[in-house]
């Protein structure tokens, strides 16, 4: 069988481009003992994958030039010499943007049993994204009944599930997103409390008016002009939880912005990084409580489902541009075949 993949082509020093990459088509290889065979369904498409390309210090060894793409995906199970699975099953796990995966069967990080949700939430709000949302909440920010948590990037699949989560204990959800579409959704589909516009200038008038009692716990996404309005207006013993650095295209050499240590000094605060990975054997305890505000209506997702490995090399670039409306996904196979 012919395996279509997207390979690494060219290392960008900032956000990647379609041109960054190239679709190989290569053969299908036959199974060694305990390996796996599995059809992709879904590709996942996250911010961090940028990351995982640029070519310096990280949490993760880069991808290669000429290797398959790293991703999470989810799929089905479709030939197996591995005595854990068997043919039919429906997995997750980073099998990378291509057709077909053969992997030993210690790659497959579960096997999915969700009754009554889309195969699709497995990459989102049941995947990296919803994971991520919990931990670095719950674990990192540690919130309080009755504060105030405020999300950069809200609209988006970790930021939504974050101030869904924060309204679930008892706190105050305020969202920074960019345009009045994802403002909107924030208020009227995320159920933040409030929605802020950082696009129409203004951020620290507007943090003052939504976060009259101040900030006490901020989930960053960006870093950035954001990050720096917010931390003006956080409490004593606020924690502030680094998750993402979206709004920095590079990293080398570290560019220069407002220093933070007054900040936290006077305000006896914490801001502490956070990576998802650190977290992997608690994994099930994640989605096991998001299955069970999902069914319950506490927390909804939006999804953003491209069709066709062939728009996998510029997904990333327009996740980058704010095009998505939701976890962006790249669907190559039909989950009911």
């Amino acid at each position: 069988m012919i395996n279509r993949q997207v390979r690494l082509k060219s290392r960008s020093r900032e956000i990647p481009q379609a041109g960054d990459f190239e679709i190989f088509e290569a053969t299908v290889p036959d199974l060694v003992e305990n390996e796996v065979l599995v059809r992709n369904i879904f590709l996942s498409v996250d911010p961090a994958m940028r990351g995982w390309i640029v070519d310096t210090v990280g949490y993760s060894t880069p991808v290669a030039i000429g290797e398959v793409m790293r991703s999470f995906c989810c799929g089905r199970v479709v030939a197996s010499r591995s005595q854990n699975y068997t043919e039919g099953e429906l997995v997750a796990g980073m099998f990378g943007w291509q057709d077909y995966a053969a992997v030993e069967d210690s790659v497959i990080e579960r096997t999915i049993t969700e009754a009554g949700v889309p195969l699709s939430a497995t990459l989102g709000v049941l995947g990296l994204n919803g994971v991520t949302a919990y931990f670095g909440l719950l674990e990192v920010g540690q919130p309080k009944k009755g504060e105030t948590v405020v999300v950069s990037t809200a609209a988006g699949s970790v930021g939504s599930c974050v101030g869904q989560i924060a309204n679930i204990h008892g706190c105050r959800s305020v969202g920074i997103a960019g345009g009045t579409t994802k403002t909107r959704i924030c208020l009227e589909e995320f159920g933040f409390d409030a929605a802020i516009d950082y696009k129409v200038g203004g951020l620290d008038a507007a943090l003052a008016s939504a976060c009259p009692d101040g900030i006490d716990v901020y989930f960053d996404n960006t870093a950035g002009p954001v990050s720096d309005a917010v931390l003006k207006h956080l409490n004593v013993g606020a924690r502030v939880v680094i998750c993402g650095t979206a709004s920095v295209p590079v990293w080398d050499p570290i560019p220069q912005g407002p220093r933070v240590e007054r900040h936290l000094l006077v305000k006896r605060a914490r801001m502490q990084g956070f990576v998802i990975f650190d977290y992997a054997q608690r994994y099930d305890e994640a989605r096991a409580r998001l299955v069970e505000w999902i069914r319950a209506g506490k927390v909804r997702y939006r999804e953003d489902i491209m069709d066709g490995l062939e728009n996998a090399p510029g997904a990333i670039a327009g996740l980058y541009r704010g095009e998505n409306l939701g976890k962006r996904l790249i669907r190559i196979a039909d989950e009911n075949a």
